[in-house]
């Protein structure tokens, strides 16, 4: 039988989708996976042996670069954030949580707001603009939407955000030919419904693979590796060249007094928003007891 070389861009119902060499094939798991507690998730690159012209069955899975436990996610270059300015507002507080645990999974996020026609993002651009690459996007004319897909070429890039941001509108503006489904923002709950269920990913003409994934509120920030407090402060870039010189080594950077990144703070250097979602997560953090902290995505 013919071995070859894929990446699983779907799954459904103990099948997968894998695309290799400009094909695509279904294929299905050995159950030696299950014996070793080995679940094949979207972004795996796998080997796959032909059982005839379309179906095939997984035989290894690759060694991972990243993952994400919700939704399973793995080997991705770059998380894109899409934040709508209202309708709903933002949740800067969430936003933070989950733009730490992408740069202590090494995934480089990106920030794109949306709705900056109904209400400016300038607020929120000044905060995260010197930190992460942060973008303005209008999906009806469709302003601002090339810069997105210039960062987006021959990268594996998943689009998540809050309900109703536009995600699956942004999508459809970057690759037309998707046509994927969108729903207006439900007045009664002032959020969007969940148009995507499950992780699809698809891949762009310019080159790259993106992954169209559910939105925040179906996320849950204790199913990714928790972010002990030690390690909490190499999460948040803009950090990371006042610290070391603070007058205490053990410096907590929440309050003492000699706190370099307090005053960068203080300058303006840092935004206060950001310290204070560092704080809200440092004191959460101090509350995990090591034995805790547990890998719980089986590969």
């Amino acid at each position: 039988m013919m071995e070859k070389n894929g990446v699983i861009i779907s799954s459904f119902g103990g099948n997968f989708k894998v695309a290799a060499d400009g094909e695509e094939y279904i294929c299905k798991a050995r159950g030696v996976f299950r014996n070793k507690d080995i679940t094949p998730v979207c972004g795996d690159n796998v080997k796959f042996v032909l059982e005839n012209n379309s179906d095939g069955v997984i035989t290894e899975v690759g060694e991972r670069k990243n993952e994400i436990i919700r939704p399973p996610l793995a080997n991705l270059d770059q998380l894109v954030f899409v934040i709508s300015t209202c309708e709903p507002v933002p949740n800067i507080l969430l936003l933070d949580k989950f733009l730490a645990v992408s740069v202590y999974k090494h995934i480089n996020p990106i920030i794109v707001f949306t709705k900056t026609d109904k209400q400016p993002a300038d607020e929120y651009v000044k905060i995260y603009k010197n930190v992460f690459p942060t973008f303005c996007v209008d999906n009806v004319t469709g302003e601002g939407v090339d810069k997105v897909c210039e960062l987006l070429t021959d990268k594996f890039s998943a689009f998540t955000g809050n309900s109703g941001a536009g995600k699956s509108t942004l999508l459809n503006n970057i690759c037309p030919g998707l046509k994927l489904e969108t729903n207006e923002i439900s007045r009664k709950l002032g959020r969007g419904k969940h148009t995507t269920r499950r992780v699809e990913i698809y891949k762009l003409e310019n080159g790259g693979y993106v992954a169209d994934t559910p939105g925040f509120s179906t996320f849950n920030t204790q199913m990714y590796d928790r972010i002990m407090k030690d390690d909490l402060v190499y999460c948040f870039p803009e950090f990371e060249e006042h610290i070391g010189s603070c007058r205490f080594q053990d410096c907590s950077h929440t309050k003492e007094k000699g706190c370099k990144v307090l005053e960068a703070v203080n300058d303006g250097l840092i935004s206060k928003s950001r310290h204070s979602s560092y704080c809200q997560m440092y004191q959460e953090a101090a509350l995990i007891k090591p034995w805790e902290v547990k890998n719980t995505f089986k590969r």
